[in-house]
């Protein structure tokens, strides 16, 4: 048995013998000989052949499942193969398209290492599969703790997240440490390596180990460095067969045509630009922040981060909350995973100046 083999061993049955929905764009793109695609009638969607209300061409007609072009443009950014890519909304389509591929209702488990993103396990049970949990270790700044996760992956869990930098903690998970689960996992489950945040990193992606280790899965988003959080364009990352599985499960056109033209534009040689300029200037601003933070007698740590935000901890998570919202700032308590722990975004120098200003007023008198 080859190592996809292994890994596509670890899909639902059902799933794999499902019959994928066929839309009629995509039906359209196999095999028709004629004029250019600009001059075609198209008459196999059922669509309205104008848009009455709104002056903006083709949002009358049903989109590419796939664009071609953002998959083309996408993979060269994340240095992979257009096989290898599949357009979602947002990884948290990614997410639960993973979750309804590999998971049976009540048989099947993932596997999180808390304090973690918390959509893994509303989508875990959204399709009733049980999540089994091996904490990240605190004393060594939120590290992972491989060897537990190894030993706690029974044959019930097809999926082991890794959010790498994490949220909410934002460091960046051991790179060989990663790597040697994937391979130890290789026959026994798929690791998905969330990387949502790695742009602010410094550190390459591991997207370029996938075709040596079928197993691995990344995940990766326009929504943080490309500041296209509203138009919710996430890329799944994986070996060409599981992306041909997924492609059975995800819906008929998850890429409106509004959004295509916004991550293509983010993915132009200017955009691209833009998008390192600003990447620049929020890890500046976030070294900025973080020392001017852990000066502050309200803020008892300051969490070194490798992603747009910092965490922070304090002595009482409410107040600060409060004192924040009264001034007209909102931060994210995140003390239900780690007591006494807010998570700041780094915004722009006014915004976290803002930030400093309500946690200064509160040093005085010290909490």
């Amino acid at each position: 048995m080859t190592p996809v083999d292994q890994v596509l061993a670890l899909v639902r049955p059902d799933i794999l013998a499902l019959t994928a929905y066929s839309s009629a764009r995509k039906e359209s793109k196999g095999g028709r000989a004629g004029p250019e695609p600009s001059r075609w009638v198209w008459l196999d969607a059922n669509e309205n052949p104008e848009t009455p209300s709104v002056h903006m061409p083709l949002l009358n007609r049903y989109p590419e499942p796939q664009p071609a072009d953002l998959v083309a443009q996408l993979a060269t950014l994340y240095g992979v193969t257009p096989a290898q890519v599949l357009v979602t909304r947002g990884s948290d389509e990614g997410i639960d398209l993973l979750l309804r591929t590999f998971c049976r209702a009540g048989q099947d488990a993932i596997l999180i290492t808390p304090p973690t993103y918390g959509m893994y396990v509303v989508a875990a049970g959204i399709q009733g599969a049980r999540t089994v949990t091996v904490p990240l270790i605190r004393e060594k700044n939120f590290a992972l703790d491989a060897a537990a996760v190894l030993q706690a992956t029974t044959p019930e869990v097809k999926l082991v997240f890794l959010c790498s930098p994490n949220n909410p903690t934002g460091n960046l998970l051991d790179r060989a440490g990663v790597l040697s689960l994937v391979r130890s996992l290789a026959s026994r489950a798929v690791v998905v390596v969330d990387e949502a945040y790695v742009d602010f990193s410094g550190q390459p992606s591991l997207a370029a180990e996938i075709a040596a280790n079928p197993n691995l899965v990344v995940l990766r988003t326009l929504s943080k460095a490309y500041g296209l959080a509203g138009a919710r364009v996430g890329t799944t990352i994986a070996d060409p067969a599981v992306i041909a599985v997924l492609q059975k499960v995800i819906a008929p056109y998850p890429v409106p045509a509004p959004v295509l033209a916004a991550a293509l534009a983010a993915l132009t040689p200017a955009g691209l630009a833009a998008a390192r300029e600003s990447v620049a200037a929020l890890v500046a601003e976030r070294a900025r922040l973080a020392t001017a933070l852990a000066k502050l007698p309200a803020v008892k740590r300051v969490w070194p981060s490798d992603a747009n935000y910092l965490l922070i901890e304090v002595a009482d998570s409410a107040r600060i909350m409060a004192a924040g919202r009264a001034a007209g700032v909102v931060w994210r308590d995140r003390s239900k995973d780690v007591p006494n722990h807010i998570r700041l975004t780094v915004g722009t120098a006014e915004e976290n100046n803002a930030t400093l200003e309500v946690l200064a007023r509160l040093s005085n008198p010290p909490l």
